[in-house]
């Protein structure tokens, strides 16, 4: 389970938001939702360990994340708003480093099947300074791909520069991987269904 108990983020001399609580169950979706500068990408960094709340605190199976700093970070994937990839590696590289860093021990098999699987194998060996952004896109959602046994996925926007039938895929990861027992929080400007899923709604601001 996942506990944000009482949570607050305050930036400067300005609260974005306070007495947050909220608890996920295995198998639980939650879309964080609010306009620009609400704190949506801050709620995210919070509930990830990289950054601290001003109050309350963040409980992974009942012990603040806080204390459990690396041990928590193996157990979830991070995609932030940024697509994270770096340009002059190729997109197999850019997956590797990112399994890697997240100790995510991905085989040169399961690297190319994560590929295939979100349409850009073909791209597989081409520096990423040559990709589309939604192709860049695509190159970060494989991590999600290659590290489907991690209980937790936290997802900035995880829609934007996909066309539809990349949102559409991974809208159907989305819901597999809250079936097989995970938890998905992620940040949208609007609804998304996710079928096979109750996805309960956090409103910022």
């Amino acid at each position: 389970m996942l506990e944000i108990s009482d949570v607050a983020c305050v930036r400067g001399e300005r609260t974005l938001f306070s007495g947050l609580n909220c608890s996920l169950d295995t198998g639980s979706l939650l879309r964080v939702a609010g306009p620009n500068g609400s704190g949506k990408t801050s709620l995210l960094r919070i509930v990830c360990g990289l950054a601290a709340p001003a109050s309350g605190e963040v409980r992974w199976a009942g012990e603040a994340v806080r204390r459990m700093r690396e041990e928590y970070s193996r157990r979830l994937v991070y995609l932030g708003h940024a697509h994270a990839v770096k340009d002059d590696l190729t997109a197999r590289e850019n997956l590797a480093i990112a399994c890697a860093l997240s100790d995510c021990q991905a085989t040169a098999d399961a690297l190319a099947g994560a590929l295939h699987e979100l349409g850009i194998e073909r791209y597989a060996d081409l520096p990423a300074r040559f990709l589309s952004q939604g192709q860049r896109r695509r190159v970060a959602l494989a991590r999600l791909v290659a590290a489907a046994a991690l209980p937790l996925w936290v997802l900035d926007e995880p829609f934007t520069a996909l066309d539809q039938g990349a949102i559409s895929h991974l809208q159907e990861m989305i819901g597999a991987h809250v079936r097989r027992g995970g938890i998905v929080i992620f940040t949208s400007h609007q609804d998304v269904a996710i079928a096979g899923a109750v996805c309960r709604t956090v409103e910022l601001g």
